[in-house]
């Protein structure tokens, strides 16, 4: 049995319909009564639990041999570090004397130690607890979400501009989640000795220039990326409905990554959906 859990987001749920398709049996985890019917309608199983309940899912990870491992990430409007950190402590604590075989867990290009830093911290405590644990785990670090730009759709549509921290020049690893979960179910059935860090990305890197282009061309008008000040970043993520500590975190991210760069690898594992596809058809399911 494969344990799902964040199995009801983009990246869970390409995982679960990968292993369906192949004939494995899946149990998702989910916190949300409203979404047993739709796990189901897929053909699998649904368990509720509270992310914060070690005990509840130590119980489900008994029931099954292979987990993914997907921190489920924390509503804007909280402090997203503290709450991100608290549910990777508890599924870590529900781990322990789980009978589970093997772990896949998702990861992000550019972890790194550090206070204040959202994902890219607490992604990075994450591993490091999964290196000692003894079960095999595989790391999948993921590049940037094609799915990050889907609340760009409403201004596209409105005022024709794609808001960016980033400048619009300015390439990033980007892959379809579609894609992640194809890779992570590669790696739950593959033997539980084979392990590895591994680095996923799309065909290619894009910059918000060529996520306007692709909105332009999915909606037939003209769609220009515009940068916000950097000066104005905070009150800009403030008013997207992000607590000031979540605004702050994701600052520091975005800093990092425009002036450290990310830790970009020479030969990452490449999915195939295109970011033009991948937002012909965000628009398509919005028609």
């Amino acid at each position: 049995m494969y344990i799902i859990l964040g199995g009801t987001g983009h990246v869970g749920t390409a995982v679960t319909s990968e292993l369906l398709a192949k004939g494995k049996k899946v149990i998702v985890i989910t916190h949300d009564e409203n979404k047993v019917g739709l796990i189901e309608a897929m053909g699998a199983r649904a368990e509720i639990a509270d992310i914060t309940d070690s005990n509840r899912l130590n119980e489900i990870f008994k029931m099954g041999s292979h987990l993914f491992l997907l921190n489920p990430p924390a509503p804007p409007s909280t402090n997203t570090t503290r709450v991100e950190r608290d549910s990777m402590q508890s599924i870590i604590a529900a781990i322990e004397d789980s009978g589970l075989e093997k772990i896949v867990a998702e990861s992000t290009y550019g972890v790194q130690p550090g206070k204040k830093i959202g994902d890219l911290g607490v992604l990075y405590e994450m591993e490091e607890v999964l290196k000692d644990i003894h079960i095999p785990v595989s790391i999948q670090r993921a590049a940037y979400y094609y799915s990050n730009w889907d609340f760009s759709l409403a201004s596209a549509q409105k005022d024709g501009n794609v808001y960016s921290l980033y400048p619009p020049d300015f390439k990033l690893p980007m892959v379809a989640p579609k894609d992640l979960g194809k890779f992570a179910a590669e790696l739950l059935l593959e033997p539980s000795d084979d392990t590895g860090l591994y680095y996923r990305t799309g065909p290619d890197n894009y910059s918000p220039d060529d996520v306007a282009a692709a909105f332009s061309k999915a909606l037939d008008k003209t769609v220009e990326a515009v940068q916000i000040p950097e000066d104005k970043w905070e009150v800009f993520l403030e008013k997207q409905g992000f607590s000031k500590k979540a605004a702050r975190s994701m600052v520091n991210m975005t800093r990092l990554t425009i002036d450290q760069g990310q830790e970009w690898p020479e030969n990452p594992s490449r999915g195939i959906t295109t970011l033009d596809e991948y937002i012909s058809d965000l628009v398509a399911k919005e028609k």
